[in-house]
């Protein structure tokens, strides 16, 4: 459900044990929030607001604004710094909703040990004639393969998001970019690109996964334009606490299964994309 926003507070685990309540911030965003009260992340953090003995609740936000109501500021990214500004009612203690670890929120952010592979990829309408690159063993000769595709033609990007072009070089190199504005939801960016409202557009691996199934036919993969990433839950940089409760619980639902089976339950074909990374997360 969704709650009003209450008074600005900031508690770490003795406080939210206290108050018995743990406020899960989550993005309506492919499998990891459904929208309709499941997702890999809402049961990942279901199991841990069990795990210290508090009451579950979530409260929807977008990629624009959740971080301003993890913090109760503004986040205001300028080159390679952030700033902090406003002051906002702090509606949650924990942001995990296929949520990429990038540089500029690390300035701000504390993040778990990683719950979740990722990676940018260039997509296109099928009937487009550019031709998926053969892929390598190089993720660098890829990204280059890839980034040569798609030259200085339209290119569908949201900003402040993990599909933001200034992330991977994309930005001010004569591409035409054309930002998706009508809505934060990055769920709407296949229905836009098959619009036809630019030739191009970044979709995360997990996103993927579900779009080649929901739209069969009508979209492909030409190639990566990042490297691996990891997606992770994001906590208040006053709440190591809360967070070093995260990853012990995260350990534990590794080591018992249960994990695995969320894994299994909203991204089955995960596993064959990075076999390396749950190896190395185990």
């Amino acid at each position: 459900m969704q709650i009003p926003a209450g008074p600005a507070r900031a508690d770490d685990l003795a406080e939210i044990r206290a108050r018995g309540e743990l406020r899960h911030l989550g993005i309506r965003y492919a499998n990891f929030v459904t929208g309709a009260g499941d997702g890999f992340d809402v049961e990942l953090v279901q199991g841990f607001a069990r795990h210290i003995g508090v009451k579950y609740t979530l409260v929807y936000s977008d990629f624009y604004t959740v971080i301003r109501d993890l913090l109760g500021k503004n986040v205001v990214p300028k080159g390679d710094s952030v700033t902090l500004e406003g002051e906002f009612p702090v509606k949650g203690d924990i942001i995990a909703t296929g949520f990429t670890v990038l540089p500029w929120r690390e300035k701000v952010l504390l993040y778990s040990k990683p719950t979740f592979p990722s990676q940018v990829l260039l997509v296109s309408r099928a009937e487009s004639n550019y031709t998926p690159i053969r892929g390598s063993n190089d993720i660098a000769q890829d990204i280059n393969e890839t980034r040569r595709i798609l030259g200085k033609r339209s290119l569908l990007v949201m900003e402040n998001t993990c599909l933001d072009p200034a992330g991977y070089g994309l930005k001010g190199v004569g591409i035409d970019l054309r930002a998706y504005t009508r809505s934060t939801n990055l769920n709407e960016m296949v229905p836009a690109l098959l619009n036809g409202e630019a030739e191009f557009t970044l979709l995360d691996v997990p996103d993927v996964l579900l779009d080649l199934q929901k739209w069969v036919g009508r979209i492909k993969v030409i190639g990566p334009v990042s490297g691996e990433q990891d997606m992770a839950a994001a906590f208040r940089k006053t709440s190591p606490a809360l967070r070093d409760a995260f990853d012990d619980y995260l350990r534990k639902v590794r080591a018992d299964g249960s994990y695995d089976r969320l894994v299994r339950k909203y991204y089955p074909g995960i596993y064959r994309y990075f076999p390396e990374w749950f190896a190395r997360n185990k």
